[in-house]
């Protein structure tokens, strides 16, 4: 059924192509169209953004599939998303799976439609957060979880086995974001299993991406049940969390900006229950996908031997004998840099963002799109299209980032962390506590794959590598035997440099 699209009641919930693409016939499906189940012949509930990946090198820039009643429309194509970028026809679209988080994120900054003002209240008042001076005050807390991860690496290292990737890579920027954020441990390196709080989150992810595959939520009673289970543990975890603080007083981090800073302008605050969909928010969110980053970069690293002694080479000279690196020494490993830009070209670890028309237009120019019509562009697609990264856009190259190579190509052709307004408030975060880990690691040890290991992709929304173990060496030299990092409340000595936070363009 067609949904207002007044500005006072904006839509909502999932809108199936035909109501917002006139001519929807013009754009290619997938051949073999199945009566009343559409576009599932050769699909895997699994791996639908593969799935996606593989049609869309088949039909092109622009196409459609359909799941049962669902027409979805698909875009990559570097000028269509160029388009869609355009911030004064188009906004933020909370698509399908991310409307499946709601239930848990509510209007957290990541899930809020674009009308509800929670959303820009939130940012506003969050903002400061990601400012260079907050990030100045974060370092000295990644660098003491950090040496948590070396510690459990070195004693793997002694006792001969290999260690899990994606597993202590989400122990750590868990523990990351919880104490520089909340002023919580997880305690997850003192952990065999996960955190109860992963577990959780990982179940709601992944009840969110089934979600979108089946015709009747119904058909998921036993699967919903637990998925209220984890939502009930994540508010219990996070309502204790939130109520130690109000007892004990700030820590000046983000979980105090959420309960004592008012708008600067309105005066307004967050609410209790929005706090709680913030936390939420910022922990599932700030550690996800930056653990699915880290563990793409070290896949490649440890592949591609030559990429990892020239980051190497760098550290060393960057860092010199330091025993351990100052926060502006970390935005100076500029090929560590590129590294972690190429392996977010290749597999984006949010691997697609939606956006919607704010009134009629016509998508570059060819395709009519009313307003509220919207499509989901395809990240992983977008950063390997041959008319702009060249005929070997599949390779592992870090050097498309030379600033050069960046200059050369076209705007809006590398999105990672999304695009315009709502795009990722934390990705200075993310991208300053990836290059420090990325250069700690590249320090301390040489990274050895194992033969025999193919990469597969795991998807819960998310992505990450599935099942990547690698072998260590520690290294003898240069920094390499540098003591594990102490928690220390001492910012290291600032730059120059401005780390900017968000804002309307990219």
């Amino acid at each position: 059924m067609a949904e207002t699209t007044t500005r006072a009641a904006e839509p909502r919930g999932f809108r199936s192509a035909e109501l917002g693409w006139p001519e929807l016939h013009r754009i290619p499906h997938p051949p073999r169209r199945l009566p009343l189940l559409g576009d599932v012949l050769g699909v895997n509930r699994a791996t639908p953004l593969q799935d996606s990946l593989r049609f869309a090198r088949q039909l092109g820039p622009i196409y459609r599939r359909k799941a049962f009643n669902r027409e979805f429309v698909f875009v990559w194509g570097a000028d269509l998303v160029a388009d869609l970028a355009d911030e004064s026809r188009f906004a933020k679209h909370v698509g399908l799976g991310v409307a499946n988080l709601r239930p848990v994120a509510g209007d957290g900054l990541f899930t809020a439609y674009n009308h509800e003002p929670n959303w820009q209240l939130a940012h506003d008042v969050l903002a400061p957060g990601f400012s260079r001076e907050a990030m100045e005050a974060y370092h000295p807390m990644m660098l003491a979880v950090a040496g948590r991860l070396t510690d459990r690496w070195d004693r793997e290292q002694a006792a001969g086995r290999s260690v899990d990737v994606p597993g202590d890579m989400t122990k750590l920027t868990l523990e990351t974001i919880a104490r520089t954020g909340f002023g919580h441990d997880f305690g997850s390196f003192e952990r065999d299993r996960p955190h109860p709080f992963v577990t959780a989150m990982v179940g709601t992810l992944t009840y969110a991406q089934r979600l979108n595959s089946v015709p009747f939520p119904a058909l998921l009673r036993r699967a919903a049940q637990r998925n209220a289970d984890d939502i009930a543990y994540l508010n219990r975890m996070v309502d204790d969390l939130v109520g130690a603080r109000r007892a004990a007083g700030g820590d000046g981090d983000l979980l105090d900006r959420m309960l004592e800073t008012a708008h600067p302008e309105t005066g307004e605050r967050l609410s209790p229950e929005n706090v709680r969909r913030q936390v939420i928010t910022f922990l599932v969110a700030g550690h996800e996908t930056t653990s699915g980053a880290l563990s793409f970069a070290l896949h490649y690293l440890s592949r591609h031997p030559e990429v990892a002694a020239r980051a190497r080479a760098e550290v060393d000279r960057v860092w010199g004998s330091a025993a351990v690196p100052g926060y502006d020494q970390v935005a100076k490993l500029r090929y560590v840099r590129r590294v972690l830009d190429e392996s977010l070209r290749l597999w984006p670890t949010a691997p697609a963002f939606a956006r919607e028309a704010v009134q009629d237009t016509v998508l570059a120019g060819r395709h009519l799109m009313r307003r509220g019509a919207w499509t989901l562009v395809l990240t992983p697609m977008l950063q390997r299209d041959p008319e702009v990264w060249g005929a070997d856009a599949e390779r592992f190259d870090p050097d498309r980032f030379d600033p050069k190579a960046v200059r050369s190509r076209p705007p809006h052709v590398f999105k990672p962390f999304g695009t315009g307004a709502r795009a990722c408030i934390g990705r200075q975060f993310a991208l300053h506590e990836a290059t420090l880990v990325l250069g700690l690691l590249l320090r301390r040890y040489e990274l050895r794959a194992d033969p025999g290991y193919r990469l597969s992709v795991t998807e819960r929304l998310t992505l990450m590598p599935e099942g990547l173990r690698l072998h260590l060496e520690r290294r003898s030299g240069s920094g390499a035997t540098a003591a594990p990092v102490a928690d220390s409340d001492e910012a290291p000595a600032a730059s120059e440099s401005r780390c900017p936070v968000s804002g309307a363009g990219d």
